[in-house]
Formats: structure tokens, C-alpha cells, sequence
């Protein structure tokens, strides 16, 4: 899905941006996990007055998911899914759809 001044355009073609609702949503989760450096760590270093079992503090974080865009307007409905690749995926998209609204208005 893209955009112009004037014009939505999706799959199913073009359509004028006069109008058009736009939405956005996160869909985004952080997981955390013990880092296997951590778990490597502690076994080399567990007889070493117990302060191996330190390095099991250590975590990984890996953002999963995506960012649900849909944008509706007279006689057309579309969505489409940004996967996040990182913490300001959500932040670029938002900015793009305020955008996309500001033209709705003004079209």
C-alpha cells in the first residue's frame, strides 16, 4: 500500500485519499531469554565461589511481530502487516499514517 497527495493506491488499485480513515496498531512483543553466552559462562566459571551462577542475569531481547495499518474510505477497505525490525519501526509508521491523514483532510 502507498500514497500520493491525491490518491491511495493498494492492490486492488487507486482510490482517492479525500476521506479516507486511516488506523494504526501494534502488534509488537519483546521476549527475554536467558543469553546462552550466560549459560556458557556459568558453567565455566560455577566453581569459582558460586559466581558463575551471575552470568544466568544475562538476558537476550528480541522484538517480535508487527504493525497493522488499514485505511478505508468510500467503497474500498485495505490492511497490510510492517513487520518491526526494530524499536522505532511503530514510530516510522505512525509518522507516515499521521501524514497520510493530514493529506485525507486537506484532499
Amino acid at each position: 500500500m502507498s500514497f500520493s497527495q491525491h490518491w491511495v493506491i493498494t492492490p486492488t488499485g487507486p482510490h482517492p485519499i479525500n476521506g479516507s480513515v486511516w488506523t494504526v496498531q501494534d502488534m509488537s512483543s519483546l521476549q527475554e531469554s536467558i543469553s546462552a553466552i550466560g549459560v556458557i559462562l556459568c558453567i565455566v566459571f560455577i566453581w569459582l565461589c558460586l559466581l558463575g551462577l551471575l552470568f544466568l542475569l544475562m538476558k537476550d531481547q528480541k522484538l517480535t511481530g508487527y504493525v497493522q495499518v488499514t485505511v478505508q474510505g468510500s467503497g474500498f477497505y485495505h490492511q497490510t502487516f510492517v513487520p518491526v525490525r526494530g524499536p522505532d519501526t511503530f514510530i516510522k509508521v505512525n509518522q507516515m499514517v499521521n501524514y497520510a491523514r493530514s493529506l485525507s483532510v486537506v484532499a
